[in-house]
């Protein structure tokens, strides 16, 4: 990697900036698990690599996944198989996964744990020193590998000092604002800034990966913390000329907490159902028996955040709008020993003990299962050297996640993406560069830094939030959602008139202004393939089309030249769909 400095002064700007040129052979947006396994196989490979991120690595969003790590090694049920571990993850894709996406990564996680195991991944083991696996969701058998509730934690710790013995150069304070594209609309770097001084990055790289997350932070309650998952892969990969899969589909948890303001959103593990806890309504009601009698509080992720969110909306919900979670009649030893992170969580947040006191919670935004479009094979997009990857990408999840499943994700998808980016720069004859992209890029960041408008950036950040939340939600119908478009309009016009003060603790106001932008063309996607998609399917409840529609087996593909259209999903393998039956969650973990 080289590195020079440049100093320009554009006639908008109030001050001088140092610009920093960077050249590196593949570019990975993002140092969560995703970016950093895809920078660590090119670098064991001998390839020039360098990381961006916007938040420290150690803080990535990967380390908040307590539930575990997918793959069918056999250790605990002998019987199990990938074909097994596809049919699964179809079945509860509600048939929009492709088929092809899962057939990779179910071969593929049995290697992936081998890699994390060569890291030095401390996975929970037997006596025997195999591997321990639990039950998780609709897993006909147990194949979910685990560390505690700290799972993504410790695969996070273990990819950073993986990078660090390789030397992996990390920089996570630069904002990324747009992917540079040249005349033949390949990739040809990107550009971005220092979010404590400002400095300017121009990087020249042959390819580029996305590792950048989802968008489940533009509703008002998310598990996704401040400032992350806004929708930057969205628009990044748009903006350079890709496309998006299916970004309606959004999976909802059930529990997350409604106070303090600031923590809104944050999860309160299932593990907290799945030991006995129960779900009553604002009058004091238990509710699950009439959405599933069977399962109860122990039902399906989407089942019980569609229960939650139907109390609250007929009137039966709490003060606050939301419901109660009780685990208070449990022994206090058994929520000491068996859900210490929530003791703690509740403790430190809102003063609760809930060994004593129910937990307010309310259906909460939580996972981007739609993302950029790529190819099922290497994750390429239609942006020749762009690659997305991780809640960044689509293709595995379709209408419901199956638990577990997002973290072997990251590790096949980081593994072949890196090999694939390595290949591309290699067969490359010539980098081909565009100065009128770069000087895109530079205006695009003077011109907001000069905004000095009425309107504030975070105000209108809520607003987004406000609209997703209010008719995109849990439940979503036609008329709510041309509502939502109308007032999305609104919101657009009103974001011309921005200001944007950096201040002496950094640049963070520019990548808010940046973050608004993100989330304004997720909303847009979203909302409109929520409008396409006239049925009800998994996570996507429409009330005025309940029914799943089997012309809707399709994928919904949205850029804003073409609005939404329908693409076809690959057949599922004989082999695959002979596996595909109902399976039991008695006694299981719920997702």
């Amino acid at each position: 990697m080289h590195w020079s400095n440049r100093t320009s002064a554009p006639t908008v700007e109030r001050v001088k900036t140092s610009e920093r040129q960077l050249s590196t052979t593949v570019l990975v947006i993002g140092t969560g698990g995703s970016g950093l396994r895809a920078a660590i196989e090119l670098a064991e490979a001998g390839v020039d690599v360098l990381a961006l991120g916007k938040r420290p690595k150690s803080d990535a969003h990967t380390s908040l996944a307590a539930g575990g790590i997918n793959a069918s090694l056999a250790t605990m049920d002998p019987e199990d198989t990938w074909q097994q571990h596809a049919a699964d993850t179809l079945k509860e894709s509600y048939l929009l996964a492709n088929p092809e996406t899962v057939e990779v990564v179910t071969k593929g996680a049995a290697q992936g744990i081998d890699d994390l195991e060569r890291y030095g991944m401390p996975f929970a083991r037997e006596e025997d020193g195999r591997i321990s696996q639990r039950f998780f969701g609709a897993h006909t058998y147990r194949r979910t590998a685990f560390a505690g509730d700290y799972t993504g934690l410790e695969i996070q710790r273990t990819l950073i000092n993986r990078a660090a013995q390789l030397e992996v150069p990390i920089l996570d304070t630069v904002y990324v604002t747009r992917i540079l594209v040249n005349d033949d609309g390949a990739v040809f770097g990107a550009y971005g800034f220092d979010l404590e001084d400002g400095t300017r990055y121009l990087i020249h790289a042959d390819a580029v990966i996305l590792a950048a997350g989802g968008h489940n932070r533009i509703w008002r309650r998310t598990s996704s913390r401040r400032d992350e998952n806004t929708g930057d892969s969205f628009r990044l990969a748009v903006e350079a000329g890709g496309r998006l899969r299916d970004p309606e589909l959004v999976q909802f948890h059930p529990s997350g907490i409604i106070e303090p303001e600031n923590a809104a959103g944050t999860l309160i593990s299932e593990a907290a159902r799945g030991e006995g806890g129960i779900l009553r309504n604002g009058l004091g009601e238990r509710f699950m028996h009439k959405y599933d009698p069977e399962r109860l509080e122990l039902s399906t992720r989407d089942r019980v955040a569609l229960a939650c969110y139907t109390e609250i909306k007929e009137g039966r919900g709490t003060p606050n709008g939301g419901v109660w979670l009780d685990v208070s009649h449990l022994p206090r030893e058994v929520i000491m020993t068996r859900l210490p992170r929530v003791y703690q969580t509740m403790l430190e947040l809102q003063m609760l003990d809930i060994t004593k006191e129910p937990i307010e919670i309310a259906p909460t935004a939580h996972y981007s299962m739609g993302g950029v479009w790529v190819r099922s094979s290497d994750h390429s997009t239609d942006v020749p050297g762009l690659y997305a990857i991780g809640e960044a990408s689509s293709g595995l999840h379709g209408a419901n996640r199956l638990g577990g499943n997002s973290l072997i994700e990251l590790l096949v998808f980081g593994r072949i993406v890196g090999q694939a980016a390595a290949a591309y720069s290699a067969a490359l004859p010539a980098q081909k560069r565009s100065a009128a992209s770069v000087e895109t890029a530079r205006a695009e960041i003077a011109e907001l830094l000069a905004a000095s408008g009425t309107e504030n950036v975070r105000a209108l950040q809520r607003a987004i939030r406000d609209v997703m939340t209010e008719y995109a939600g849990v439940v979503r119908d036609e008329e709510g959602l041309r509502q939502g478009l109308v007032e999305l309009d609104a919101i657009e016009a009103r974001m011309a008139d921005i200001g944007v003060h950096p201040d002496i603790a950094g640049y963070h106001d520019l990548a808010h202004a940046f973050d608004l932008k993100s989330a304004a063309l997720a909303a847009r996607a979203t909302l409109e393939a929520a409008l396409e998609r006239r049925e009800t399917r998994g996570c996507h409840n429409r009330s005025d089309y309940p029914d799943l529609d089997p012309a809707l087996q399709v994928n919904l593909v949205w850029s804003p030249g073409t609005g939404v259209v329908r693409e076809e999903i690959p057949p599922i393998p004989d082999e695959i769909a002979a596996l595909m039956r109902e399976v039991s969650v008695v006694g299981k973990l719920v997702e």
